[in-house]
């Protein structure tokens, strides 16, 4: 049987991250938190991606790929380590990047990630609100290929099995430290979206037989939208593994109650979020994604649905890089 070490993976993650205690933000919520540092992964800024890239580079030169094609929003966290990565490993990149209806446009289109994007080296194709990545992306594909390149599709978010072994690692990783530490935490906060951070992070805890719940605050659709990609993607990294898909009944747990508007679009409780965590405890969330976790996080405290009694392990997943492009709201 294929051993977990034994997937093929490049070695990128500066890991294992950080495990550290918020005090600050402790004392105000009245409840202990703690935080995992996947901001600090290191790849052009670092982020959640990076480690699900370990697993899709090495499928990519195994298929012997010359060019990595991904998609996503244009403020893309997973683009902009997407490139990074291409630019580590040699390869070329290509980003169809979609327009986001609602966001604030002042420096969205040329500052944030757009702007690490360049000079990293990518090529970016900027999609029009309304347009059809899917087909846009299957052309160019296409084209690609009858140039002679060997184009390898990621996902996107990184999110389909591959990627998400790079979340199986680290509840792997977050298990080891814990027990280092002897640190007990109730249950994980994170932002959930293309949904492979946290399908793989349950993957990992299951297959180290650990109860510690997952709760996915969703950053771009109602929970009943996200619960059943999670729940897919769960049972489908499971059976990669080998092990029982029938374990992640009852495991995945989200919440759509923070989305406001849409992905990427502002709320006031992301922007107090971010500023609350910021000048507490020095520390940079981002607008789209933890910025929305973390207000769900708080309100979830405050209104006691989260036991004060508890311990809580909140998943930083990077994207501070993209301040700079909701420069207005902030």
């Amino acid at each position: 049987m294929t051993t977990f070490e034994s997937i093929p993976r490049v070695d990128i993650t500066h890991s294992p991250t950080p495990i550290e205690s918020l005090a600050r933000l402790t004392e105000e919520l009245g409840h202990k938190v703690f935080i995992k540092r996947d901001d600090c992964t290191g790849l052009a800024g670092g982020g959640n991606k990076t480690r699900k890239l370990e697993y899709l580079i090495a499928d990519a030169q195994l298929k012997g790929a010359d060019t990595l094609v991904t998609v996503g929003g244009l403020q893309s966290n997973h683009a902009r380590q997407t490139a990074a990565a291409a630019a580590k490993f040699g390869l070329k990149c290509e980003l169809v990047l979609d327009d986001v209806e609602g966001t604030p446009k002042a420096d969205y289109y040329q500052n944030g990630n757009i702007l690490l994007n360049r000079i990293l080296g990518a090529k970016i194709h900027t999609l029009s609100l309304g347009d059809d990545s899917e087909s846009y992306v299957i052309g160019l594909l296409d084209t690609l290929t009858q140039a002679g390149r060997k184009p390898y599709l990621i996902p996107m978010g990184g999110s389909n099995v591959i990627g998400s072994l790079g979340y199986v690692r680290c509840a792997k990783e977050i298990l080891q430290q814990l027990a280092d530490t002897n640190l007990h935490i109730d249950q994980i906060i994170l932002a959930t979206g293309s949904a492979g951070t946290q399908a793989g992070l349950l993957a990992g805890l299951i297959a180290e037989n650990s109860d510690i719940p997952v709760f996915g605050i969703s950053v771009s659709r109602s929970a009943e939208m996200q619960t059943p990609l999670v729940q897919d993607l769960l049972e489908h990294t499971l059976t990669y593994l080998d092990i029982d898909p029938g374990r992640a009944t009852g495991k995945v747990h989200t919440n759509g109650d923070y989305v406001g508007e849409g992905y990427g679009i502002v709320t006031q409780s992301m922007e107090t979020a971010v500023k609350r965590c910021a000048q507490l405890e020095g520390l940079l969330l981002d607008p789209v994604y933890t910025g929305k976790a973390m207000a769900g996080f708080i309100d979830l405290c405050t209104k006691g649905e989260i036991a004060s009694s508890s311990q809580s392990l909140f998943l930083h997943t990077g994207g501070s890089q993209g301040l700079s492009a909701y420069r207005e709201i902030f």
